[in-house]
């Protein structure tokens, strides 16, 4: 290991733990699911586009156990997604409302998440600990994120910034996400910090 290499392995290494000593606590580091609920529009197109991303997770539903390694590829993968891709509506891009796809140059909310959901995969990490999350934003606006489950709590990557925080560490009222047993299925979720009356979809 070179003494660049190593130095970043510390950072990231203190980042990890200052994450971690500086989060709500007081809060489950791991979100509450309620049972199934439908899917948003957009994922539910998506998957008849490419049922190959929407395939039972079972046998493999153990949330990833989090080390340097794959903190770094996390945090390099959030960063590298949100520097890479220009924020641009469905509406500007595709002419219609809603509209799930992998991202090029440009990219809405979901397929930012989309894109980072398939980088990490790649690198290894099961589909069943990287669920598409819809939250609420503190104006009221849908919104759509990464959930990183694992052993140390529910990480968050968000194209509105690159720091991952713990899901209770951000100020989003949190709906529902994909299943961890299935990755074409959607749970709701219970926040436990505020009431989220009904759903919105993601914009």
């Amino acid at each position: 290991m070179t003494k660049k290499q190593a130095t970043t392995a510390a950072l990231l290494g203190t980042l990890l733990t200052v994450t971690l000593a500086h989060s709500s606590w007081a809060f489950p580091a791991n979100m509450t699911t309620e049972g199934a609920t439908n899917p948003p529009i957009g994922h539910y197109e998506f998957c008849k586009r490419s049922p190959r991303e929407c395939q039972s997770n079972a046998g493999d539903t153990a949330p990833l156990t989090l080390t340097h390694d794959n903190w770094k590829t996390i945090l390099e993968v959030n960063y590298d997604t949100n520097t890479r891709i220009m924020p641009m509506t469905d509406k500007e891009i595709y002419g219609v409302e809603e509209y799930w796809a992998y991202p090029d140059a440009v990219g809405d909310c979901e397929d930012y998440v989309l894109e980072k959901r398939r980088l990490l995969m790649q690198a290894g990490i099961s589909p069943a600990d990287l669920l598409i999350t819809v939250v609420l934003q503190p104006n009221g606006d849908g919104h759509a994120v990464l959930t990183v489950r694992t052993d140390r709590g529910d990480f968050v990557l968000d194209n509105m910034r690159n720091k991952v925080l713990l899901w209770s560490d951000t100020e989003y009222t949190y709906l529902k996400r994909q299943s961890v047993e299935h990755s074409g299925r959607w749970v709701k979720l219970q926040d436990g910090r505020t009431v989220a009356v009904g759903s919105v979809r993601s914009q």
